[in-house]
């Protein structure tokens, strides 16, 4: 069977990013199928989801803004608080996919067991029920919050109480009456961290390497991460970091005189903490902070800086594993490198070079929210399949890509953290422009100073 041929695209997972995937395919008149592991939409966001992969807590809120979170013809509802509960994410989500019809296109209770690339260029999707089919191209929306990553190397020693990750924290019961380590300072170490402080019924330490920058959800009564929008784009980074750096003093002063570590490192060189209760539970002492672990030894802990305590529960805050499970050939993609490495190298955070037709929606983590950038990324594919516009040789995407990677390996630390790290406002204008550009028959500009200038190839039509 020739590629132009097979005329439908396949799409792996419903939740935030697929369902948006899925609604712009829909919309543009592309056929596709799209499989769903869980009985319903929604990935990460859905409470206690069937599919078992879903990280969401009892007390879950969103962090980043409704008005910033939600897609772009399809607002939130204006009785909404800012910052919604993930109950009420799952029903707007289950409206966004009622009101585009997408209902009745998804296929539940069914998992992509592999993804085979052919040699004629189409993909060979195979599911646990027995379904097989080609298809011209895959979008793989299975999200990167899933697979947990537990701290590597292990700490030297072992810790007889008990530990849990915070992939399968789901209500605060398993938290009282404890002495309680949340190692980690990421969002969801420090939503559990408070929540436990809030219980009053044992102490509550914090353990971190190099600390984070603490942003509230509210500055002057507006949600914080709205005020990045009048922002000129613009403006040089130092700038950037300026101005952010005095609206965190206007917010909440300095961090470090509430118990709270400020890191060596400068604004936006890691992935910022959002917070509107740490510093004031920090403040009155009901959490506290420990550098990182140096040994563990029965309940007790050693930390680097000599001090030694006893715990009841440690509670692993380390972040998940870039995991795609359904790629089974080596010599197509290494799924167990991609993992290992927690990075997938990628033209403009979407596109495999050597795999035309292979599409990554929202395996980004920006400084602000996936939801609208997935649906950004969906519409610019939707223009690639539909012959609207078209991508530069593989070549130039090649060498994009080690201009990009340079970039964030200047700017963050080295941490497996970092790997697919994007600014919201700049990543959402780079893929706009990039979609204006190809239109007009014009490329990008060029990745390196040394890059022979590459010609457009053929659309994915």
């Amino acid at each position: 069977m020739q590629a132009k041929q097979v005329k439908k695209v396949c799409i792996i997972g419903a939740g935030s990013s697929g369902i948006a995937a899925a609604k712009v395919l829909h919309t543009n008149g592309i056929p596709f199928d799209c499989f769903e592991k869980g009985s319903a939409i929604g990935g990460n966001w859905r409470y206690e989801n069937d599919n078992g992969m879903s990280s969401a807590y009892r007390s879950l809120h969103i962090n980043t803004s409704r008005r910033m979170m939600a897609y772009s013809d399809f607002p939130m509802p204006d009785d909404y608080p800012d910052f919604p509960h993930h109950s009420q994410i799952i029903r707007y989500f289950e409206a966004y996919v009622r009101h585009f019809g997408l209902e009745d296109k998804i296929t539940f209770n069914t998992s992509v067991e592999e993804v085979r690339k052919e040699s004629d260029g189409t993909y060979t999707v195979l599911t646990d029920r027995g379904h097989r089919q080609s298809y011209r191209a895959v979008l793989v929306c299975n999200g990167h919050h899933w697979n947990p990553r537990w701290p590597e190397p292990a700490f030297p020693g072992n810790f007889e109480g008990e530990v849990l990750h915070s992939h399968d924290y789901k209500t605060p019961d398993i938290l009282l009456n404890k002495n309680v380590l949340v190692v980690g300072i990421g969002n969801s170490a420090v939503d559990i961290a408070c929540e436990a402080a809030r219980l009053h019924t044992g102490r509550v330490f914090i353990s971190t390497r190099s600390g984070a920058y603490i942003f509230p959800n509210y500055l002057m009564g507006k949600p914080f991460d709205e005020l990045g929008k009048d922002v000129p784009h613009w403006l040089p980074f130092w700038m950037k970091r300026q101005l952010l750096e005095f609206s965190l003093w206007l917010a909440r002063g300095r961090q470090e005189d509430y118990g709270v570590p400020k890191p060596k490192r400068k604004l936006l060189a890691e992935h910022p903490t959002n917070s509107q209760d740490l510093l004031n539970l920090a403040g009155r002492g009901l959490v506290q902070f420990k550098p990182n672990i140096q040994q563990l030894e029965g309940r007790q802990v050693l930390f680097e800086d000599g001090s030694r305590m006893a715990f009841d529960l440690i509670i692993y805050c380390t972040g998940y594993k870039i995991t795609f499970p359904f790629f089974k050939q080596k010599e197509f993609l290494d799924a167990v490198k991609i993992e290992q490495d927690n990075d997938l190298q990628l033209y403009r955070r979407v596109v495999h070079p050597d795999h035309p037709g292979l599409f990554f929606i929202g395996l980004i983590q920006p400084l602000g929210a996936i939801m609208p950038l997935a649906e950004l990324q969906s519409q610019w594919v939707a223009k690639l399949l539909t012959g609207e516009v078209a991508l530069p040789d593989a070549e130039f995407m090649r060498l994009d890509i080690q201009r990009e990677s340079q970039k964030v390996a200047q700017r963050y630390k080295a941490s497996k953290r970092h790997t697919i790290q994007v600014d919201f406002m700049d990543y959402k204008i780079l893929i706009e422009q990039e979609m204006r550009r190809m239109r007009s028959g014009q490329l990008p500009s060029r990745p390196l100073a040394k890059a022979a200038k590459p010609q457009p190839e053929a659309s994915l039509a």
